[in-house]
């Protein structure tokens, strides 16, 4: 029987105890209210209250923390963006009954702050500009804050303009120009290297043409001097320039017929191959050399008659 009695006086101590201690967490405050009226601030570790006397009214954490804020304005250019600034703040240790006592929504404060700082910057500024200093912008901001949240006990630690995303069909058209200017970029390489191909392979093509033609003036000069020294064999034996000439092209003639022939696969060619052929080309050559001398010697005559009568004239 009285072990039934002391269990409930045990719990009863138990619950007393525990409401005259309480913990305080690393980096929190804690706000003691003794009759509804403030009275101390305690700190981390193991505290001390009275029951039913002095109550914890509520517990501040002195971390820093990070509130996004999301703004709609409008820019210089009458372009609608869409902003999100990061502002990361931290209550301040000395100053935690300004910050629970001061103000009620905190969050809610510093919001009004950021849209009141962004709405009167950003319209001052062209999209672009609006991309290029953004540090401009959490300065401000930082800046407003700082002044306004000190007061209440809150220390604004940094502000970021942490997106910009403007109107969906602004960023289509952003992104058009953008591909536009791409592409012109390619155009213009690949105008360049086109146009050093063309002028890469006329180059190549003018030095296979010298070389081409030095090459016939090489095989065209053998030619001549191997002719020569045909003509010099045959005068040797008593047959003059003309004759040795007509025979050595005679000559090539029939070489030229053979080597035709002896290839299967050349193309129909028609060339005179009588008997008498080699006769009249012998013929025909001798005659047009002989005819070219008298023509030759006549012109040279007449040139020398000229002269002669240009130089009686002089006297």
């Amino acid at each position: 029987m009285g072990n039934f009695i002391l269990i409930p006086i045990v719990i009863i101590l138990g619950l007393v105890l525990m409401s005259f201690v309480f913990i305080v967490k690393q980096q929190t405050a804690a706000v003691i209210e003794t009759f509804g009226r403030f009275s101390s601030i305690r700190h981390s570790g193991l505290q001390f209250k009275i029951p039913f006397v002095q109550r914890i009214a509520g517990r501040l954490s002195l971390k820093i923390q990070q509130l996004d804020v999301i703004i709609e304005t409008k820019t210089l250019d009458d372009v609608f963006v869409r902003l999100k600034v990061s502002v990361q703040y931290m209550v301040i240790k000395d100053k935690v009954y300004d910050a629970f006592y001061k103000l009620d929504y905190p969050h809610e404060q510093i919001t009004s702050y950021v849209f009141d700082v962004v709405r009167a910057e950003v319209p001052k500024m062209k999209l672009d500009d609006v991309f290029v200093k953004k540090d401009d912008i959490a300065l401000a901001v930082k800046a407003e804050l700082n002044d306004a949240m000190l007061e209440y006990g809150f220390d604004i630690i940094k502000t970021l303009v942490t997106d910009i995303d403007p109107d969906p069909q602004v960023k289509a058209a952003m992104n058009r120009i953008n591909a536009s200017e791409r592409e012109k970029i390619a155009a213009q390489f690949e105008g360049d290297a086109a146009r050093i191909l063309i002028v890469e392979k006329a180059k190549a093509e003018a030095e296979s043409k010298r070389l081409q033609g030095q090459g016939i003036a090489d095989q065209r000069r053998e030619i001549a001097r191997g002719l020569e020294e045909s003509v010099e064999v045959l005068n040797k034996v008593g047959i003059n320039s003309q004759e040795a000439s007509a025979l050595i092209v005679v000559t090539q003639h029939y070489d030229t017929l053979q080597s035709i022939g002896e290839e299967t696969n050349t193309n129909l060619i028609l060339l005179p191959n009588s008997p008498q052929a080699g006769s009249d080309m012998l013929n025909n050559m001798v005659a047009s050399f002989t005819a070219s001398n008298m023509i030759g010697e006549q012109m040279k005559k007449s040139k020398d008659a000229k002269s002669i009568d240009k130089g009686r004239a002089k006297e």
